[in-house]
């Protein structure tokens, strides 16, 4: 008998994998998949907050979890979702794509699909940008940023603002203005130095120094919800310009439309980026993809010679099915008309929700431009809502929010999320293409719990108080 059919024998057959049939096997232990192989402390944190929900279908602005209930998403997965989940178009063409057998990755080539992407990302700039370079995240574009700012100008320090998120990868995370994010992984790139948004006086200073390659700015800051100072960034720019720095937008977050127009630099007038960064719903959600673009001599300047025509690189840049993915993308957003929907949903909820500040003590402001928007909250006058205050505030300096956070997910199934560490902020960043009953669905929700948090003492209360104790007793251990 030959060796090989010994091994034909020996070896026991494998049904070909089933995945249909390992999610239905698995269905609802997500978290203690997660407890045991992921991240432990994540699963105590979503338990505790009610948010260890498992989820089994997608369509749009919604979710279903494996009791069929259904929930409106306004977090849109941190904005990746922008064109909502599964969106039929960008799935028709994915699935076309994929039966196509087109090659993707060669590398030793100049693959046509990021090429087309990148001409059509290149006609919505609203100055001129010449180059893109594709990323497989917003940290990454960051990181390409950087890296670029520093060769172009031959300085080493970048700027940053206070409060900004610019991802979570070494680089990125220098330039972090969230400390509770940054402890633990010091030392940084050096030369990095932060300084508070809105603030052109800090900002020439660090500038009249000499030696900053680079101004790295989120043109809405996503924790908390900050919106620029009218004229803020126009002049940020020309100061960078005048000081030989350059200006680098970070629209991770706030482009594609999420503010109504394609970026929410748009916004501020004639602003000229030297650099602008993009990602999360490039893509439609479907597969990770980011892009970086910038002027041609930062670019020349980067990529100087043949010998140094791959010297900044990433495996999976301008994948085929990434670049696909872009395509489909970029076609539904301006098909759908969605930045115009963008402007009006924002405005139905920013209004419904500003209609009930003089209503609720703890309702401070709301903040939005298009479909990102932050609802503050602030110390109210009478005596025991203030008790109600300051209790959570001593328990935790985050936890106050969750008075609104937890009964929207719990009663409402309406998915949002604190906007940061410390600030008593809620963040909404629903999908572009919510309609008229997905914002009523959030005001009459968003109502009622107003309603409950001002009732004091009250089951809210309760809940928060019991949070933050445990959150006391994990620090003191």
């Amino acid at each position: 008998m030959s060796s090989e059919s010994v091994l034909k024998k020996s070896a026991s057959p494998r049904p070909p994998l089933d995945l249909a049939a390992l999610v239905k096997e698995y269905a609802g232990k997500n978290y203690e998949l997660h407890a045991e192989h992921i991240n432990p402390a994540n699963v105590r944190t979503l338990k505790t907050i009610g948010f260890d929900r498992c989820y089994t279908r997608a369509e749009g602005a919604y979710l279903w979890d494996v009791k069929d209930k259904k929930y409106l998403d306004m977090l849109s997965g941190y904005g990746v979702f922008g064109l909502g989940r599964n969106h039929p178009e960008v799935r028709r063409i994915l699935k076309e794509f994929l039966d196509a057998e087109y090659p993707s990755l060669v590398k030793m080539e100049a693959p046509l699909l990021s090429g087309l992407l990148a001409a059509e990302l290149k006609k919505r700039m609203p100055n001129q940008l010449d180059m893109v370079f594709f990323t497989n995240s917003g940290a990454e574009g960051v990181e390409t940023a950087i890296k670029y700012a520093k060769c172009a100008t031959g300085k080493p320090a970048i700027i940053y603002c206070k409060k900004s998120f610019h991802g979570l990868s070494a680089g990125a995370l220098s330039v972090n203005g969230d400390d509770s994010f940054r402890d633990g992984f010091a030392p940084f790139l050096p030369d990095c130095r932060a300084i508070s948004f809105n603030d052109l006086p800090a900002l020439e200073a660090e500038l009249r120094k000499g030696d900053v390659a680079g101004f790295m700015v989120e043109p809405i800051q996503g924790k908390g919800v900050n919106l620029p100072a009218p004229g803020y960034l126009a002049q940020a720019q020309k100061l960078c310009r005048k000081h030989g720095a350059l200006f680098i937008d970070d629209e991770v977050q706030t482009g594609m439309g999420r503010t109504g127009k394609f970026l929410a630099i748009e916004h501020e007038g004639d602003v000229d980026p030297d650099i602008v960064v993009l990602a999360k719903s490039l893509s439609g959600g479907f597969v990770p993809v980011g892009a970086v673009l910038c002027k041609k001599w930062i670019h020349e300047k980067v990529f100087c010679s043949m010998q140094r025509s791959v010297v900044h690189s990433s495996t999976f840049s301008q994948g085929s099915f990434a670049m696909a993915a872009g395509l489909a993308a970029l076609d539904v957003l301006d098909r759908e008309d969605l930045m115009a929907n963008a402007v009006g949903m924002g405005d139905l909820i920013g209004k419904g929700v500003a209609s009930m500040v003089p209503r609720f003590e703890f309702l401070k402001e709301v903040r939005w431009r298009g479909l990102i928007m932050g609802i503050e909250f602030g110390s109210p006058k009478s005596i025991s809502l203030k008790l109600a205050w300051t209790t959570c505030h001593t328990l935790d300096k985050s936890l106050f929010p969750q008075a609104a956070v937890i009964p929207l997910m719990d009663k409402h199934h309406i998915i949002t999320q604190v906007a940061g560490h410390g600030v008593d902020v809620v963040k909404l960043l629903p999908p572009l293409i919510i309609t008229e009953s997905d914002a009523q669905w959030f005001l009459t929700a968003f109502e009622d719990v107003m309603v409950q948090m001002h009732k004091f003492p009250g089951p809210a209360w309760d809940v928060l108080t019991g949070i933050g104790k445990m959150a006391l007793t994990q620090r003191a251990r």
